[in-house]
């Protein structure tokens, strides 16, 4: 199969979808791979090192889009790839289509076969692809609020993890899956007050074992949340409902109760945002303040440290993209359902469920589209 690596046009976005060790595995079960010219630059590889791996360098992603059976991108094509992407095309990247009305039409109507990294399920309900960029953006999550609780942002002017004789931060994380998990890790090691909300009791427990004494668990509710904002100097949404849209967790309303100067890092912003007041800011323009409350709703936030997380992203991708490569985007999907679970649409249907509800769309099962 011949599969088109992009180079990435989302502002900031220095990942690419497979590093040059990707390339060479790719290329020994005896595909083909097309990389766009610079594609790698922001991740700290060259053409050259993409060359000896055994990839062709094309000068254009008209190029790789036209000659390509399989494109695989690191974030959501934009406007101006619509028209580039052709029917029957496997792409295989980031969607998150269901906080996006626009990109799930113009992929239904390119015809394409749209493999979605974030819906790729195990049978314990992990999710493989999505879980070192949670893994990163979690981390991340507490070193980008703390930035921002610095005055020179507009912040409180709070030292995270306090002094000797002056109290740390209190930090708020609202969802306790790999993002939250993440979070509370870095929070509490810099000596914060953390509180980790979630739903599930079991989950609760577990995080209760393995968490240090300076994290505390709570059932996340109206009631605590609205107790625990009253505190919060860094509010971090991270939920997360597998292809759809996030839930509201806290309004607009609710964002009276937080001290001016605080800080919310909304992770949840692909799938909407689990805060009513966020909106997907950028690496160039990060922050906007609303009612006193710095928002931080950047919806590529592994984008900033590339390296790491395209080592990590192709770690996690290269199995799933062997496989539809040797065998086909159809055959892989029959023999594995973790592949059929991130197929979200096939030639104009919608075969993910969260898709279809989130805009009101007919639904098709996966399994009448593969056999």
């Amino acid at each position: 199969m011949l599969t088109g690596v992009l180079k990435e046009i989302k502002p900031k976005e220095n990942r690419i979808a497979m590093t040059p060790a990707g390339v060479e595995q790719i290329v020994s079960h005896g595909h083909s791979v097309l990389i766009e010219t610079g594609a790698g630059d922001g991740s700290g590889f060259s053409d050259e090192d993409y060359v000896n791996a055994g990839a062709k360098i094309c000068s254009s992603a008209e190029e790789i889009y036209q000659k390509s059976e399989m494109i695989m991108k690191v974030k959501e094509p934009l406007p101006v790839e619509y028209p580039l992407i052709r029917k029957g095309q496997v792409v295989f990247t980031y969607f998150h289509f269901a906080a996006n009305a626009e990109l799930t039409n113009a992929i239904i109507d390119s015809g394409c076969i749209a493999v979605a990294y974030e819906t790729i399920e195990r049978e314990n309900g992990s999710l493989p692809l999505l879980t070192p960029m949670s893994e990163i953006a979690g981390r991340m999550s507490i070193q980008e609020g703390a930035k921002y609780l610095e005055n020179t942002y507009g912040g409180k002017g709070i030292l995270l993890s306090g002094v000797p004789g002056v109290e740390p931060a209190t930090v708020v994380i609202i969802g306790g899956g790999v993002v939250g998990t993440n979070a509370a890790k870095i929070a509490a090691g810099l000596g914060a007050r953390v509180f980790l909300l979630d739903v599930n009791l079991e989950r609760l427990r577990y995080l209760s074992d393995i968490m240090p004494p300076n994290v505390v668990t709570a059932m996340s509710n109206p009631e605590n949340t609205r107790k625990l904002l009253k505190e919060a100097d860094l509010i971090v949404g991270a939920v997360l409902i597998p292809g759809a849209v996030a839930p509201k967790l806290i309004t607009r309303e609710m964002l009276r109760l937080i001290k001016k100067g605080s800080v919310i890092v909304d992770v949840a912003i692909d799938q909407g945002g689990c805060i009513e007041t966020s909106k997907p800011t950028t690496h160039d323009d990060p922050i906007y303040v609303v009612d006193g409350i710095i928002h931080y709703c950047v919806a590529n936030m592994p984008g900033a440290v590339s390296f790491t997380s395209t080592k990590a992203l192709t770690n996690a991708t290269l199995p799933y993209a062997l496989e539809i490569a040797d065998k086909g985007y159809k055959k892989a999907a029959q023999e594995n359902p973790e592949i059929a679970r991130g197929i979200n649409i096939i030639e104009g249907k919608v075969t993910h469920k969260g898709v279809a509800e989130a805009f009101d769309l007919e639904h098709e099962s996966v399994d009448s589209m593969l056999w």
